[in-house]
Parts: structure tokens; C-alpha cells; sequence
């Protein structure tokens, strides 16, 4: 018997509006994207194999992988916050994958201080424990073995992709294969950095790259202004329409000393004229959905949280101390500021009529690129009128909540569509809605759920950093990726 919306509502979410209906029964009310930055399985969660409890053999993590010189080169250990980074361009992604033989990250350009050879090749050192928030989580919840970013280049596609299911300008475009495929970047001699100032309020002359099928890339300028605003439906749109509601945390960002009130490549919504709705100068976003939806100060995550205050979906960015981004040796604070989020949300029982958002949520965790790092996974390339673009390489995913087995192991193939997707299904929406990358996911992160369990008691996830930490206001607010 089809259960519908109302009856599920008085079974599950008693004191809200009801629900349209859904493929499966399910009580999820909230789910919570964290999005952090620029790792691969292999380089984040190779010191996981030996986590005690779990079974290595369930992990499809790398130990060692092969350079463009057809050298094996073991994984060495690497500090979170290493003073290093990688490029993640496209033409990074093309060096790495090499026709599909994975034997090119060696060939990565390399910024800071790049010492030695092969840097590419390296796991995350956990000797001190730092992980451990990740590791737990892992062990505990889900893992998905076989994750793939939706495209196959750097943070602005990414954080477009996660939002709205495309970077494509237009619907049209993403119909026909032209994705924005780099981040924008600015004219010589430029007074202002492009990564901090782009989207509907970005500078005439700023410029990024468009992809066509075939992998050739073209130069794509925002002249005149407002060309890199662009008009298409986001999940956002669909939530708006089905009366559901949501927020986009993120950090705001600094261009020479002034706060950008538009965000910058992480910002999503900032380049979506639905939701900046900019004002005729192009200098502000002046849209009601602009200041209903888009939060920036990414803390108020934990701050909504505490004053039950959750919205049905979080999309959150961290800041650029607890980002996981390569290159700043301080950025040390991401396995705390996630397993901090996981911890308010479980704590919550003020909330939800003193149940808590803990038996209603879906917390999913996964990194916007790969950073340049190496992984070993091939990644399946899109077949369709799209192009290949489609998909770039591994990154993790972690998804937590009441109904996820613990230590469950995911082998279906995801990636950015899949989170859109499962959201739409759990909200009653037509699944692959925005016809973008949500109607070409393969997988809709359904295995991590069983709503036949009991829900799962929530225990307490062991951070350095907590949330008195996180609300100080003492930490300072930095850009999350400016590559």
C-alpha cells in the first residue's frame, strides 16, 4: 500500500506542514551538504585502512600509484596543513587522467614550497590523530568507495554543480554540452582578485573558460556586465517552488580590504540571477532571495542549529581554516569543524519538540575537488550529448545519520547529481527535476538509508576544536579557496 504525505507527516514530522509524496517511506525532514575542499579517497583516507574495527579489504583506497615515467611511487604521509598546493585546472585533470591510463598526476603544476619530486603522491598523516573525526565517522556511518566530482576541474564548477546540478550558463547550454570549466580569473594588472569577486556582480572584463563537447575550452568574458550571471533553475528554485526552505552558508569574502557583499567562487548562489536578483549597477544582490537564503558567515550553521532554526537544506562552506585546503599549514581545523556540525545536529534535543533533528536529518559530507592529489580510480567518463566533461575523479563522501548502518560501505556510482537527486526524493520532488546533473546521476545515495531500523542513538564524535570554538568569533574568517 502507497503510503501518502499526510500519513507519514503524523508519523514523522509532527508540527510541520505536510509533505508531498514520496518514492519511499522516509522521515528525513533535513539534509545538510558540507562541502569542504580539494581531496581524494586515496590522499584523505588512506590512514583509515588501518582504523581499528573496520576491514580493509571493504575500502578501495590506493597504497601506492604509477607517475607518467611508469615508476610505482608508494604514498608517502603529507600534513594536513602542508605548505603546498596543487593546481586542480582542467588541464590538470586532462594531465592526470592521460586518456584514461591515471598515470599523469606527477605532470600537476605544484605551488608554495614544493619540494622533491612525485608530491602528487602523498596520504594525509593521522600520527597525532587529527582525522580522527573523519575516521570515525567512516567507521560508524557510511562511505561511499566510488564518489565522483560532476566535473572535472577546480572549485567554481564544483560549488555550481552542488547547488544547481550544472555550471552551464543556461539550461540550453548544459543541454548542448558547455559548462564553465575553470574559475574565473582577471585581467592583467587588475586591481581586484577574480576569485573573490565573481557572478552576477563580478567586474567587467573578468573572464573564465567555457568547454564544449569535445573538450576544447574558450575564453568566456563578463563584458558587458552580467554576463556571468546566470539564469537557470537551482535546487534552490525547486525548494522554493514546493514550499520547502533552505540557506546557503558560506564565507563572505575580502577584495582589497572590502567585504564583496556577493561572495566569491565558492558562493554559488551569487551567480544565479533568480536568487542575487542584482541591482541595475551590478554591484550589489538586492533580491529578496538573496537575503532570505544566502548566510554569509558560516558559523550560523551551528547557531541555526542551536536555535532550531534549521532550514530543510543546508548547503555549508567552511571557512578557510577548517576547509581542508592544501598550502596553508594553520588550515588544520576541518575534521573539527565537520564532526562539530555532526555533534550540534545530534545534540539538538531542544529542538523538534525535544526530539531533535538527529532522527530527521541527513548529514552528507563530501569535498568540492580532487586538489591535484592522486587517486587511482578512473573515472567514468559521461556518455551523452553533453560531452566528457562529465565526470572528473574521486573525491570522499561521508553520509551520516539515524538510518545509516554503521560502517556501511557504498560501491554505487555517485557524484554531485546523486546529492540533488536523493534531496528531490526525499522533498517529493520529481527526481532529475532540473535536468541537469541530478537527471544524470546514476546513484541517489539510497543504500546509506534504512528507514526500517530503529533510529540509531547518537554518540558523541571526539573533536579538538568544538562548538564554543567555532562561536568565539576569535578565529579568523579567510577564504576557503582562492584555486
Amino acid at each position: 500500500m502507497k503510503l501518502t504525505a499526510k500519513f507519514l507527516c503524523l508519523l514523522f514530522c509532527l508540527g510541520t506542514v505536510a509533505r508531498a509524496e514520496i518514492p519511499y517511506p522516509n522521515p528525513i525532514r533535513h539534509v545538510v551538504i558540507v562541502f569542504q575542499e580539494n581531496r581524494t579517497p586515496d590522499n584523505l583516507f588512506h590512514g583509515f585502512l588501518s582504523w581499528p574495527g573496520i576491514n580493509p579489504a571493504n575500502y578501495d583506497l590506493a597504497s601506492s600509484g604509477v607517475n607518467s615515467k611508469g615508476q610505482v611511487i608508494p604514498l608517502g604521509p603529507v600534513a594536513l596543513g602542508n605548505a603546498y598546493d596543487l593546481s586542480h585546472s582542467h588541464s590538470a585533470f586532462v594531465a592526470m587522467y592521460d586518456g584514461g591510463k591515471m598515470d599523469g598526476a606527477d605532470k600537476i603544476p605544484c605551488s608554495g614550497i614544493c619540494l622533491g619530486s612525485n608530491l602528487q603522491f602523498k596520504y594525509v598523516d593521522n600520527t597525532l590523530g587529527i582525522l580522527d573525526p573523519y575516521f570515525t565517522l567512516a567507521a560508524n556511518y557510511g562511505f561511499a568507495n566510488r564518489m565522483f566530482q560532476s566535473s572535472e576541474g577546480p572549485t567554481y564548477p564544483a560549488h555550481q554543480f552542488i547547488f544547481g546540478g550544472t555550471s552551464a550558463p543556461s539550461a540550453a547550454a548544459d543541454a548542448m554540452g558547455q559548462f564553465v570549466s575553470e574559475n574565473p580569473s582577471a585581467p592583467f594588472l587588475s586591481l581586484y582578485i577574480a576569485e573573490l569577486d565573481t557572478g552576477c556582480l563580478a567586474p567587467k572584463n573578468e573572464y573564465t573558460y567555457l568547454i564544449d563537447p569535445t573538450g576544447v575550452e574558450t575564453k568566456f568574458t563578463n563584458n558587458p556586465r552580467g554576463t556571468f550571471c546566470f539564469s537557470r533553475n537551482t535546487m534552490g528554485t525547486l525548494l522554493d517552488s514546493t514550499g520547502y526552505t533552505w540557506k546557503y552558508y558560506t564565507p563572505p569574502s575580502v577584495n582589497l580590504g572590502v567585504l564583496n557583499p556577493g561572495g566569491g567562487i565558492w558562493t554559488a548562489p551569487a551567480s544565479i540571477r533568480e536568487v542575487c536578483q542584482p541591482n541595475e549597477s551590478y554591484t550589489e544582490c538586492a533580491g529578496q532571495e538573496w537575503s532570505n537564503h544566502v548566510d554569509l558567515l558560516s558559523v550560523d550553521v551551528l547557531k541555526d542549529i542551536q536555535n532550531c532554526q534549521l532550514p530543510n537544506v543546508s548547503w555549508v562552506m567552511p571557512n578557510g581554516l577548517d576547509s581542508d585546503h592544501a598550502g596553508d599549514p594553520l588550515n588544520v581545523g576541518g575534521p573539527s569543524w565537520v564532526g562539530t556540525i555532526v555533534n550540534a545536529i545530534g545534540s539538538s534535543t531542544q529542538c523538534e519538540g525535544g526530539a531533535g533533528y538527529w532522527s530527521d536529518t541527513a548529514i552528507i559530507i563530501t569535498w568540492d575537488d580532487w586538489g591535484g592529489w592522486y587517486d587511482h580510480v578512473k573515472p567514468p567518463i559521461f556518455n551523452g550529448p553533453q560531452g566528457s566533461y562529465q565526470y572528473g575523479f574521486r573525491v570522499p563522501m561521508l553520509v551520516v545519520s539515524a538510518y545509516t548502518p554503521k560502517g556501511y560501505v557504498d560501491n554505487v556510482q555517485q557524484d554531485f547529481g546523486s546529492i540533488l537527486k536523493f534531496t528531490e526524493e526525499v522533498f517529493g520532488i520529481p527526481a532529475g527535476a532540473l535536468g541537469f546533473a541530478d537527471a544524470r546521476a546514476v546513484g541517489d545515495l539510497s543504500g546509506f538509508f534504512n528507514f526500517q531500523q530503529t533510529p540509531r542513538v547518537f554518540q558523541t564524535i571526539p573533536t579538538v576544536l568544538n562548538l564554543d570554538d567555532f562561536l568565539s568569533g576569535t578565529r579568523p574568517i579567510t577564504a576557503p579557496d582562492t584555486d
